[in-house]
C-alpha cells in the first residue's frame, strides 16, 4: 500500500467529500480522524457532555460550523443592540454551505427557554443551513424535521421566554467542547466532532481506509466464529486485530485502536 502521507495544511474539504463524510455515522469518523490527526486522539474536539440528537431518524448532518452566542432570560433586555439579528443574519448568508450552527447558550445551566424551533430553522435552512448543536434548549421539533433542519440540544423546551444573539464568529464553548468558526463538524445521535481545518486533508481517504479494514479483519474474526471453541475464538480475534494494526500502521504510521 506504500507509506501513507499526511496531506498540507488547511486542505479544506468541499461539498462533495461532505457528502461522503455524512455516509459514515460519527464514530466512524472519529476512527479516520484519529489516523491523521495532528493533535493527541484523546485531545479531539468532541462533546463531553451529554448531547441528545432530537430528530436520529434523519441520520447524520456534516457541515461548516457557523458559531452564534446567545442569551435566554426571563425578561426582556432593554440593552439588546438593535439591528442584531439581521447582522447577525447577514453573517449566515456570507458563508458558503453547508453550514451548522453551533450555538452557546449564556444562560446554561439553566436554559430558560428556546431560540431554536420552526421559525429558525426554516430561515436558517434558506439561508443554507443543515442544522444547528445547541447548548440549550430547543422546541418544535416535529416542524424542524419537517424543514430538514437536524438539531443536536441539551433538552426540550416549551416556551422562547426572550432571547437575542449576543455575538457570532467568534469561538464558542459547547458541551464542554471549543469549537470555531469554519471549523467540520460531524454530528449524529452520538454527539458531534469538530475538525480543524489543519486535520482535513485525507479524511474522507482515512474513514473509508479505516471502516473497509475494520471489516476485513476485527468484525468478521468475531461475527462469523459461531460454533466454535472460545480458544479458536480468542486466537482469531487477536490474530485479527494484529492484521488490523499492522495495515493500519503501514497506511498511516499508527496502528489504530481495537
Amino acid at each position: 500500500m506504500g507509506e501513507y502521507k499526511k496531506p498540507g495544511a488547511f486542505g479544506r474539504l468541499g461539498e462533495s467529500d461532505m457528502l461522503r463524510l455524512k455516509r459514515w455515522n460519527t464514530p466512524t469518523i472519529y476512527n479516520g480522524w484519529e489516523q491523521i490527526a495532528r493533535r493527541d486522539r484523546l485531545q479531539g474536539l468532541w462533546n463531553r457532555e451529554e448531547t441528545r440528537d432530537f430528530m436520529p431518524q434523519m441520520g447524520p448532518m456534516c457541515g461548516r460550523a457557523l458559531t452564534l452566542r446567545i442569551e435566554t432570560t426571563e425578561r426582556d433586555n432593554p440593552t439588546a443592540r438593535a439591528g442584531a439579528w439581521d447582522e447577525y443574519y447577514r453573517y449566515v448568508a456570507s458563508v458558503a454551505g453547508p453550514k451548522i450552527v453551533v450555538v452557546e447558550d449564556s444562560s446554561q445551566p439553566a436554559a430558560l427557554g428556546s431560540l431554536w424551533g420552526e421559525v429558525s430553522a426554516n430561515t436558517h435552512r434558506a439561508l443554507g443551513c443543515v442544522g444547528a448543536i445547541v447548548d440549550g434548549a430547543i422546541r418544535d421539533v416535529d416542524e424542524m424535521t419537517n424543514a430538514g433542519f437536524k438539531a443536536l440540544a441539551r433538552r426540550l423546551c416549551v416556551g422562547h421566554l426572550y432571547a437575542w444573539p449576543i455575538a457570532w464568529d467568534i469561538g464558542v464553548r459547547v458541551f464542554g467542547t471549543e469549537v470555531e468558526p469554519g471549523f467540520l463538524v460531524h454530528a449524529d445521535k452520538h454527539g458531534f466532532l469538530a475538525i480543524p481545518p489543519e486535520d482535513e486533508g485525507g479524511l474522507p481517504e482515512a474513514v473509508a481506509f479505516m471502516d473497509a479494514l475494520e471489516c476485513e479483519t476485527v468484525i468478521p474474526a468475531a461475527r462469523f466464529a459461531s460454533g466454535e471453541s472460545y480458544g479458536s475464538i480468542i486466537a482469531r480475534r487477536s490474530a485479527a486485530a494484529a492484521e488490523f494494526g499492522a495495515r493500519a500502521l503501514e497506511r498511516f504510521g499508527r496502528p489504530g485502536e481495537h
